[in-house]
């Protein structure tokens, strides 16, 4: 785990690593509304000053997602298995807004419908997600998918992809919390990624329809997910998403790319000096 970090100075490494914190923390929280920009997103968590103009809502989230971000990595550090509190734990990262709500609740199981509108073509679709009574059972089922696929799933490149991918639809499917569940999938499919040494999938702000559609054929395909069916039924119809997640890991792995250039650089120089 963590491999990418490996033969990098101390200083390259913790440049790489707040490069990779402040993507994944822009780009998750963007595509869910938030306003600002990478820029501004990297001075709030280096810095710890706001942005005049910008929401204080915007703040909190990139905050709460970067302090997400570093309960990840203690997971993975950690390597025990991935738990209910756990999840509840990371969502009470990520929903910085802590007005008390018993039909919102943070770091608990949603307890309403959730449903969003799916359109293809000129056709609109209600599309809802598990009901709330199904959601622990459901969830216990995602957890044992997790842990089965952090196990057999990250021998190379191409498993660790396949893994990410599986535990991203699966999860959605669910959508097991009130809010948050997309910036909570984007931090937790990672970490099989992670533990087979490759940085994170990172999608970009810049395509987030192509998202959504690539997430939306898939749910039209296997209609909604409940406790008498497959979590993850008809595979083969992933190919989209697949693809879609390939094409956007190279936004962190140019990163990765471009730090181990400047270690081999630095490495020259010293070779030259001697």
């Amino acid at each position: 785990m963590f491999d990418f970090l490996q033969d990098l100075d101390n200083d390259i490494r913790d440049a790489l690593l707040a490069q990779l914190r402040n993507l994944w923390t822009h780009t998750s929280t963007a595509i869910e509304g938030n306003t600002l920009t990478l820029g501004e997103t990297a001075f709030v968590l280096e810095e710890g000053l706001t942005i005049s103009g910008k929401p204080l809502k915007d703040h909190e989230e990139v905050v709460g997602h970067a302090r997400a971000i570093d309960l990840v990595y203690d997971l993975i550090r950690r390597k025990s298995d991935l738990t209910e509190k756990d999840l509840f734990d990371l969502h009470k990262a990520i929903q910085t807004e802590r007005i008390f709500d018993v039909y919102k609740p943070v770091g608990a199981w949603k307890v309403e419908p959730n449903s969003t509108v799916i359109i293809s073509g000129d056709t609109q679709t209600i599309f809802e997600y598990a009901l709330p009574k199904d959601v622990p059972e459901l969830m216990q089922g995602w957890l044992a998918l997790f842990q089965k696929t952090c196990k057999e799933n990250t021998a190379n490149k191409e498993a660790a992809l396949t893994a990410y991918v599986y535990l991203h639809v699966s999860f959605v499917r669910i959508h097991p919390f009130w809010d948050g569940n997309g910036r909570m999938v984007r931090l937790i499919a990672n970490i099989p990624v992670i533990m087979a040494g490759y940085p994170p999938v990172i999608i970009p702000r810049e395509r987030r329809q192509e998202y959504i559609n690539a997430l939306s054929e898939y749910h039209l395909a296997v209609g909604t997910v409940t406790v008498l069916n497959e979590l993850l039924p008809d595979v083969d119809k992933l190919d989209r998403f697949k693809r879609f997640c390939t094409k956007s890991w190279s936004e962190s792995m140019n990163l990765v790319d471009n730090a181990c250039r400047k270690q081999q650089e630095r490495n020259q120089q010293k070779k030259q000096r001697h």
